[in-house]
């Protein structure tokens, strides 16, 4: 796994209307790796536009804390309101990303592409130290069928999101619990990612937080979603975060082992030993590059790396 791909966290992406200024003004005190202000589906057409001012004026006052990445979802290319949108939030000094919606062909980011070529060239993703980055919303069977050229479509792109509510309707599917149905677009979205190496892979919604049955509901799909490859999940409410964040960082057992591997390997080198066994188990090259890219997201997750390799320091190849 690149650097790339195992660094950028974005374990909960939570969404905020950006219609309501009583919620942006809330989402401050949250904290969460990544907010993304909406400006497309929980925004009705008449507020469009004071939301968009709504947002400017928010991502123009100082950070929120506690909260790594500060991302808008603009409206779809196809709706006619993108370039409208893009128009007020790329004036926002401290906007981080851009959340694209409904991106059916790699054309649709050909347009947002040119569109930040053009007014914030500044931000190029090759050469600033402050790129501007896009996520990109797969919601329908086209899009499922292009991923290839979506993937390869931006310099910008930094991952990709699945949408299975409207993946459900252009398919006429009904959501299940199992999430079966869904089975082939996850899978299909997290292998496109991973052999473009964009860095994220952002799982469908959980509808239920209302209960404790719910959020169980919620650790069960976020489980569920890492096993197929993504690293990451959309909240719809702020009582969903800490319990995806929980899911998608490095599990104790999976960081304990990461840390022996990387111990163990150090000392292997040393040895001029390219292959050893650690539990009877064959560690070589990409066990070991897992290894430390684990290492690596738990550290970025909070998780006290310093002190477990202080309890393996004596950890010896076999």
């Amino acid at each position: 796994m690149s650097t790339k791909a195992s660094t950028t966290l974005r374990r909960a992406l939570l969404y905020v209307p950006s219609s309501s200024p009583k919620f942006l003004e809330k989402s401050r005190s949250l904290t969460v790796d990544t907010v993304s202000y909406d400006l497309e589906d929980s925004v009705t057409p008449s507020m469009k536009a004071p939301a968009r001012t709504n947002i400017l004026q928010f991502l123009s006052q100082p950070r929120p804390p506690h909260i790594t990445e500060l991302s808008v979802r603009i409206n779809a290319v196809s709706s006619g309101l993108a370039l409208d949108d893009l128009s007020t939030v790329l004036q926002a000094p401290n906007l981080d990303t851009l959340v694209i919606p409904k991106v059916n062909r790699a054309s649709d980011l050909h347009f947002i592409t040119d569109v930040l070529r053009q007014k914030l060239p500044k931000r190029h993703s090759e050469g600033s130290a402050n790129p501007i980055k896009i996520i990109a919303l797969i919601e329908s069977a086209e899009s499922i069928m292009n991923l290839n050229e979506i993937c390869g479509a931006s310099p910008y792109l930094s991952g990709l999101i699945f949408a299975a509510e409207d993946f459900a309707l252009d398919l006429s599917l009904t959501r299940t619990p199992s999430l079966t149905e869904f089975l082939y677009a996850r899978s299909a979205i997290a292998t496109a990612a991973r052999a473009h190496n964009l860095p994220s892979t952002i799982d469908l919604v959980c509808t239920s937080f209302r209960s404790p049955e719910g959020l169980k509901t919620l650790e069960e799909e976020c489980l569920q979603g890492k096993g197929l490859g993504f690293n990451g999940k959309q909240c719809i409410h702020p009582s969903q975060v800490e319990i995806a964040q929980k899911a998608f960082a490095p599990g104790e057992k999976e960081v304990e082992w990461a840390v022996r591997v990387v111990v163990g390997d150090e000392k292997a080198d040393v040895g001029g030993r390219g292959a050893w066994t650690l539990e009877g188990k064959m560690i070589d090259v990409p066990v070991v590059g897992k290894a430390k890219a684990t290492v690596e997201r738990a550290r970025r997750c909070g998780i006290d790396i310093d002190a477990i390799m202080e309890k393996w320091k004596h950890q010896e190849p076999e």
